[in-house]
């Protein structure tokens, strides 16, 4: 089905648009974040251009990338800018990342700067890129956001980078709108991540389909607790408010409490992020008998929406709608919710309306469904992916006229309505955060014990899905879940992957061809009723 409406784009980039507000509005704020700090159109664009001037005397040149693996702090908002001034392409990573996922993407990228953070709650990532850095050859220079005063000599500060450049107008480089402006790194089936490619052009689609839908205008304060170098947080926390009239406020670290705070203090009334942080809203709005009368919507997905939630939601916030809403860091927000009235009953039990997006219902030879019937889903459209940098990854992603195939299972509805109902890929979802079963399996077999692994994902009560794994012995001596964890830490796996529930098997249920059918381990999660938390 044909549901596009707008295939123009903008034809514009982040450092064109960001220049236009810093010469026409210089005063007026761009960004709020949660420490405290307000950002003014002109101060980011001041604060963007002499980065640029820095990074332009390093000698990186257009085209190279950019790696940032901050938080949500007012670094990143100029860091952005200051890319798209130097023409050179920009690679988020989230910083619960560790040595194994970041020595692969800064490797498969060939990061020739990177951004990163001294230390997040005792993690020390500077120790870490020490580390690293040997077996990186093409990474000429990091830099440290907030560095403490024993940064050794060959990081370079942020600040300093700052303060000593020159106050002259950087030179824009010539980049096409179509040109790649990001690459982010998502989880696969295969262990290793996946480089995904958007353009300048699908990423604003993907900003503008939001946009459009849920009529964000001056009068909109958009709170973001999603991470920046998430598709989400990026596109709607850094990018939001220089493609359009909407403010942000960017909240380092969810903290529900705070968050009420923000909200009313600052009138927020809009917010996009996973399920968990909508959970803990309304049951914190509803504790303290406070409605939050300025906030009028919350986007959610990236995990599982329960219907009763988005009901609660309407009764507990009384002016806000929660919708569910669907996509991926290669097609962004197909769908947008049910915002309209009287639509209530479809934000809650479906998993929104498609936007701008054509959809097609495929069996597994790919042949058309039709409405109301279950099959893989094959979305294409105007904020889709550029693809993927490997081009075997994309011989297995797209169908031959273009369509990404989203190893989803759901049904098209006539209300134009997606409704999920199961999942093709091998991904745990844990609050919003894809996770690769295949890497973790990997990991788990290390251990000697340790004959097959199979990670699925397990009800988690706060985050959506967790690890679950269930693994055969080729010796009696059975692993537990502290062996598991020493194991994953050992291999530097980040620890949001760590298992947290553990079953030994006799057998593992496969196909006739030898596949660990994992849906039939899922199953024996749910009779047994295993709750993570």
């Amino acid at each position: 089905m044909n549901l596009i409406t707008d295939n123009s784009y903008r034809n514009v980039t982040l450092a064109k648009v960001a220049q236009e507000r810093a010469t026409n509005r210089p005063d007026e704020t761009a960004l709020l974040f949660d420490s405290g700090v307000r950002l003014s159109y002109g101060e980011a664009w001041a604060q963007a251009n002499r980065l640029a001037q820095a990074i332009h005397k390093l000698g990186v040149k257009p085209g190279a990338t950019l790696t940032f693996q901050l938080p949500n702090i007012p670094e990143s908002v100029p860091l952005a800018i200051a890319a798209s001034i130097c023409g050179l392409v920009i690679n988020p990573v989230v910083p619960i990342y560790r040595g194994k996922e970041l020595s692969f993407i800064l490797g498969d990228a060939k990061t020739e700067i990177l951004f990163i953070p001294h230390r997040i709650k005792g993690f020390d990532f500077v120790a870490m890129i020490r580390e690293l850095h040997p077996g990186l050859p093409h990474l000429r220079h990091v830099v440290c956001c907030n560095a403490d005063d024993d940064l050794p000599a060959e990081i370079l500060r942020f600040e300093a980078l700052i303060n000593e450049a020159s106050e002259a107008p950087a030179p824009i480089a010539k980049v096409g709108p179509d040109d790649t402006k990001v690459v982010l790194y998502t989880s696969g089936t295969t262990g290793d991540p996946k480089a995904v490619r958007h353009s300048h052009n699908t990423l604003a689609k993907a900003l503008d389909n939001g946009v459009m839908a849920w009529s964000l205008d001056a009068r909109d304060m958009m709170l973001m607790p999603s991470p920046v170098t998430h598709i989400t947080g990026y596109v709607n926390g850094i990018e939001l408010p220089f493609f359009t009239d909407t403010n942000v406020l960017l909240m380092e670290s969810w903290i529900v409490d705070r968050a009420l705070e923000l909200i009313e203090i600052h009138q927020a009334t809009t917010c996009v992020s996973a399920t968990p942080f909508l959970r803990e809203l309304v049951d914190a709005a509803r504790q303290k008998s406070r409605d939050l009368p300025s906030f009028r919507l919350f986007a959610c997905g990236g995990a599982a929406v329960p219907s009763a939630l988005i009901y609660e939601a309407s009764k507990v916030l009384t002016n806000c709608r929660a919708v569910r809403v669907y996509g991926s860091t290669e097609v962004p927000l197909v769908t947008v919710g049910f915002v309209g009235d009287g639509e209530t009953q479809l934000a809650a039990e479906t998993d929104g309306r498609v936007c701008n997006y054509e959809v097609r219902i495929c069996d597994d030879d790919g042949n058309d469904l039709g409405l109301n019937r279950d099959g893989e889903i094959w979305v294409r459209g105007p904020a889709m992916m550029q693809g993927y940098r490997d081009a075997d990854q994309n011989a297995a992603a797209f169908s031959e006229d273009g369509y990404f195939k989203t190893g989803d299972i759901g049904q098209l509805l006539e209300s134009q309505a997606i409704v999920i109902t199961d999942r093709k890929k091998d991904i745990i979802i844990r609050g919003g955060e894809n996770l690769s079963a295949r890497e973790i399996e990997e990991v788990v077999m290390l251990h000697p014990a340790v004959f097959e692994a199979a990670a699925v994902s397990a009800p988690h009560a706060r985050l959506g899905e967790g690890v679950a794994v269930f693994v055969t012995l080729c010796e009696d001596q059975a692993p537990d879940l502290s062996d598991l964890a020493a194991l994953c830490a050992e291999q530097r796996l980040a620890k949001q992957k760590w298992p947290q529930w553990l079953e030994v098997i006799q057998e593992m249920p496969k196909t006739p061809s030898g596949k660990i059918q994992k849906a039939v381990l899922r199953q024996q999660l749910q009779v047994k009723a295993v709750q993570l938390a």
